[in-house]
């Protein structure tokens, strides 16, 4: 159990090296030697998790999924939202969400990760939206697999636009105001009035997990 635990934290910690690595130099100017370095690790620590630079790169990128926590709400296109606005406020903050956000959209490694993140996205918001049709939150013109796939085309491209012109700091605005847009054309009146659309949705959904963790401990 011990080495198992060991073996965990030192995949781990390679990941966030490897993950800073990808986002400050992109995957053909990272390389496994600054990893190495960075994670504090011998190289034949990081080979015997990652077999390649590639597998490397396709592990930051799978991590993100375990990032992307929110609470369960009544209200399933809360959710929707929540999950769009907490990645907004996370990836400025965490280096994984940032990298594997950069490798999804490197041209130089797409056809390597398969389109990389985002069609995990869109499954996972197209389960979501299904789920609100089911509740009868979504209007009848509405096809989750479309939606969640425009969405996800528009989310990435606000911010790759927030990212060249302000670094980020603006995204969760820009990603409020995407939704803003957006619920309208896709949820019936009477839910919709009951979304929280605020900018600072992705900050507060955060502190609450934070809260109910402190709790549990």
């Amino acid at each position: 159990m011990v080495r198992q635990e060991r073996a965990i934290r030192t995949r781990r910690l390679i990941l966030e090296a490897a993950a800073s690595v990808f986002d400050e130099h992109g995957y053909e100017g990272a390389t496994i030697g600054e990893v190495v370095a960075r994670a504090g690790v011998t190289r034949g620590a990081v080979y015997f998790h990652f077999a390649s630079k590639r597998e490397l790169a396709q592990g930051v990128v799978e991590e993100q999924f375990g990032r992307d926590e929110i609470p369960e709400r009544h209200c399933k296109l809360q959710e929707f939202v929540d999950l769009g606005m907490v990645v907004a406020h996370l990836m400025p903050r965490d280096p994984l969400l940032s990298a594997g956000a950069r490798l999804s959209l490197g041209q130089d490694v797409f056809g390597d990760l398969g389109g990389g993140a985002i069609p995990g996205w869109i499954a996972r918001l197209e389960a979501v939206l299904t789920a609100a049709g089911e509740r009868g939150e979504l209007l009848p013109h509405v096809l989750p697999a479309e939606t969640a796939w425009l969405v996800t085309g528009a989310w990435t491209g606000v911010q790759i636009q927030s990212q060249k012109m302000s670094g980020r700091a603006d995204l969760e605005r820009r990603v409020a105001v995407l939704y803003r847009h957006v619920m309208p054309s896709i949820t019936v009146p009477g839910v919709l009035a009951t979304l929280d659309l605020g900018s600072d949705r992705g900050g507060r959904v955060v502190a609450e997990l934070a809260a109910a963790r402190a709790g549990e401990a």
